[in-house]
């Protein structure tokens, strides 16, 4: 789901929030286990994967499984929220620790 800038910096804020205080799945195969698991509250899908084709069933596997899952610009930006040097192309996150609040809030800008 495209969403704008503004709640793009909420999601990943929660991410940075959620790495330190709860738990977060980095990358593809682990964010495809979480959400298969149903442990995930909320996916991270980065727009500038290339080739498409790596992170294509994510999305379609997030609406079979309700979870919310949200598109963010750069894998640059995904990395760096989970804590890690290299881009991301997807980030899951499983415990949100201290970002309940937050979560909470996006959650909602989504049902609307």
């Amino acid at each position: 789901m495209d969403v704008s800038k503004e709640l793009q910096d909420k999601v990943l804020e929660i991410i940075e929030i959620a790495k330190t205080t709860g738990k977060v799945r980095k990358g593809t195969n682990e964010t495809t286990k979480a959400v298969e698991r149903g442990i995930a509250k909320i996916v991270v899908v980065a727009k500038d994967v290339n080739p498409k084709e790596v992170i294509m069933h994510i999305e379609p596997l997030c609406k079979e499984k309700e979870v919310p899952c949200i598109n963010v610009d750069k894998r640059e930006d995904l990395g760096t929220a989970a804590g890690l040097a290299r881009p991301s192309s997807s980030v899951a996150v499983v415990n949100e620790g201290e970002a309940k609040d937050q979560l909470k809030q996006v959650l909602n800008e989504l049902k609307k």
